[in-house]
């Protein structure tokens, strides 16, 4: 195991580590163990792509949209460069 030494740690973060190991139960050496192994071990890829854009913004709220009726029958697309639109 190796010896790690941080020294000129504002006094706010070291109260919010005190108080942080306090609530867990832990000595304030042990719940930095804990916070550098959370925040460097991988964390595996639960969600997709999608989910994680919706998580992010959720909390600005969302936008109702009204989606009007299908009037058109579904067409195959034209890739023919010579054909108008």
């Amino acid at each position: 195991m190796t010896t790690l030494t941080i020294r000129n740690i504002e006094p706010e973060i070291k109260t919010k580590l005190r108080m942080s190991a306090a609530s867990n139960g832990r000595s304030m050496e042990e719940e930095m163990r804990c916070i550098l192994r959370n925040v460097l071990a991988p964390q595996p890829i639960s969600v997709g792509l999608g989910s994680r854009i919706h998580a992010r913004f959720a909390a600005l709220g969302g936008v109702s949209l009204d989606i009007p009726a299908r009037t058109d029958l579904p067409r195959a697309a034209n890739f023919d460069l010579s054909a108008t639109a």
